[in-house]
């Protein structure tokens, strides 16, 4: 009976028919973008899709690059341990799509970058812009290592497919297409797996309304078990989750993964127009709400089924991450290929998380490595570089997800390494863009400060992990039962069972319950922080800028805060000079296309 504990069917014959089909289809997207630009062989073509995308597909693979299978199996078992708080996020991510499209989108796009980290030598010095590409590599592939790992445990627990099996069949999916099809091929294949994760959720939650007797019972049911309380304005920033962690926290952490984080940088700048760049961000905002609300509902939907025998204090499994696919299983099983659907929009996620980190890799190691240091190369062998460096990196990624094994929760560890490292980088963007006193000694320094202080807290809270009392998980109860499989829980009354999620070292040194249980979600305002005020009075103690002359275009402008205004350029009006300027900054987007610009005179320019 479902919703009373025991184990659970596994997959039928259809369930792999659907999953492969649309594993298969995914590839297939990938190489038929592959075969179809086959006669454009060059690096924008391959990294930047030859800047022609439009907004809407863009905006669907900004969804799926971050909206991965940690988010397919984190946020409903977020919403069913500690409740509606997560929902907040969605003002994070409004605040988050503002800032990047208002303020990020048109400098870069004037710059014409095809590397977010080209900004870091422009404003600062190549030592700076190295450090800054390192650390996204060592970020990235951590978190596609989890993003690998996670998802494939989870599943693999519940469904019996093969763990490494999985992993490695991610992998070598991901690198064809990848290596084939290049950045088009990413971003048309995410839209296909955007669509499958939202058929995942809808066919989770329709199917628990009609077992419940509609949505309206799991709505009471989530708000009878105190999982509809969201709004929590404690200032305490230990506590995991506030109305002030996720606002303000969060939106500085969003705007560290959309504003300078080469995988979504690649795919606003790959816009065919400044236009079309800005509505990518607003679009996407509207799907990470659709995405979001949609998780939370599922996670809703689990606690109405269990709200009276919790699968994890029964021992029907091992982690919190694997509700979901357990419930998948529980109510689904009578549908033959469903719950195919369901682990093909895991994976789908996954997949375009892996994707797009592989593209990105590639990006920036050609463009911040390679290109500034062998300046010989053929359009040949960049393309053979490409797509060897794709190979390669696919394989690293799938390597790391060995490391992912060693962190907790998914949500919250992925989050968390984008707190670590995103902080303190999103802090030398702001030194570099809004303060012309900043040099490069006083932004260097101030990164590795705060560095060194994020990564402190960071790894501090994964060796003492913050305690229930800053976490908060709500109760559960195995109080209806019909068996169990661990501890015997059954005698526990409904809503009084604590449960406790993370095994807690035995000895706690007493910063672990202050400076380590600092909110997750505070990491990258920290980091930021810390990074602006140490640049800044370092800045100020070496001299600033007083001696530099500093090219305008690398500053944010009042000009740039008008939506749409993509160029201050009227038709007919360009000054060769300036384009020519502009052009060495590395304008060779099409943003003179915006103003109309008549490819004369750009022509004209350029030959100066």
């Amino acid at each position: 009976m479902v919703g009373t504990g025991g184990p659970v069917a596994t997959f039928s014959v259809w369930d792999y028919v659907v999953f492969a089909a649309i594993v298969l289809g995914a590839a297939g997207i990938g190489l038929f973008q592959a075969i179809r630009g086959r006669k454009e062989t060059s690096s924008a073509e391959f990294l930047l899709g030859g800047r022609q995308m439009t907004a809407v597909p863009v905006a669907m693979s900004l969804t799926a690059s971050f909206m991965s299978g940690v988010t397919v199996i984190g946020t409903p078992a977020e919403a069913y341990r500690f409740g509606a708080a997560f929902w907040l996020f969605g003002f994070s991510y409004a605040i988050m799509s503002i800032i990047t499209a208002e303020i990020f989108v048109p400098l870069f796009y004037r710059l014409g970058i095809t590397s977010a980290y080209e900004y870091l030598e422009m404003r600062f010095c190549r030592p700076i812009r190295i450090i800054g590409t390192s650390m996204y590599i060592v970020q990235t592939a951590l978190y596609t290592g989890l993003v690998i790992y996670a998802p494939a445990l989870a599943l693999n627990q519940i469904t019996g497919l093969d763990l490494w099996g999985v992993l490695v069949a991610t992998g070598i999916v991901c690198i064809v297409y990848c290596t084939f099809g290049g950045l088009k091929a990413v971003i048309w294949t995410d839209v296909m797996q955007m669509v499958v994760m939202l058929a995942g959720f809808v066919a989770v939650i329709a199917r628990g309304a009609v077992i419940q007797g509609g949505l309206t019972k799991i709505w009471e049911d989530a708000g009878e078990g105190g999982r509809l309380n969201a709004f929590d304005f404690d200032p305490d920033p230990l506590k995991r989750h506030t109305f002030w962690t996720i606002v303000v926290g969060g939106s500085i952490m969003w705007v560290s993964i959309y504003s300078i984080n080469q995988s979504q940088v690649q795919r606003y700048i790959s816009c065919k127009t400044l236009g079309h760049a800005k509505m990518s961000l607003y679009v996407n905002m509207v799907g990470l709400w659709v995405t979001v609300t949609l998780a939370m509902l599922s996670g809703f939907t689990m606690y109405s089924i269990y709200k009276n025998c919790d699968p994890f204090l029964n021992g029907d499994i091992n982690t919190p991450d694997q509700l979901l696919p357990y419930l998948v299983m529980d109510i689904l099983e009578a549908y033959p290929g469903i719950p195919g659907l369901f682990v093909a929009a895991a994976y789908s996620g996954t997949l375009s998380t892996v994707s797009s980190s592989i593209n990105a890799l590639v990006a920036v190691t050609v463009e911040d490595f390679i290109f500034p240091t062998c300046k010989t190369l053929t359009e040949k062998q960049v393309t053979w570089l490409n797509m060897g460096l794709s190979v390669f990196f696919g394989g690293v990624c799938i390597g790391m997800a060995g490391v992912a094994s060693l962190m907790g929760s998914v949500l919250q560890a992925a989050l968390s390494i984008f707190g670590m490292i995103g902080g303190p980088l999103l802090g030398l963007y702001v030194l570099g863009m809004f303060f012309r006193t900043t040099n490069s000694v006083g932004g260097l320094t101030g990164m590795i400060i705060g560095l060194a202080l994020t990564l402190w807290v960071g790894i501090g809270a994964q060796l003492y992990p913050p305690t229930n009392d800053k976490t908060h998980p709500l109760p559960l109860s195995t109080a209806g039962c019909n068996n169990t499989i661990g501890q015997n829980y059954t005698t526990a009354a409904p809503w009084t069972t604590p449960v406790t999620l993370t095994p807690q070292p035995d000895v706690r040194p007493p910063i672990a319950d202050s400076w380590y249980s600092l909110s997750y979600v505070y990491l990258s305002l920290f980091g930021m922080l810390t990074t602006v005020v140490a640049g800044l009075l370092v800045s100020i103690i070496t001299g600033g800028c007083k001696q530099e002359k500093l090219n305008s275009n690398l500053f944010v402008r009042r000009s740039d805060l008008i939506c749409f205004n993509g160029c201050r350029f009227s038709k007919g009006s360009v000054d060769p000079e300036k384009a020519a300027t502009d052009l060495h900054m590395g304008v060779d987007n099409s943003t003179f296309t915006d103003c109309d610009v008549k490819s004369k005179d750009f022509d004209k320019a350029t030959r100066l």
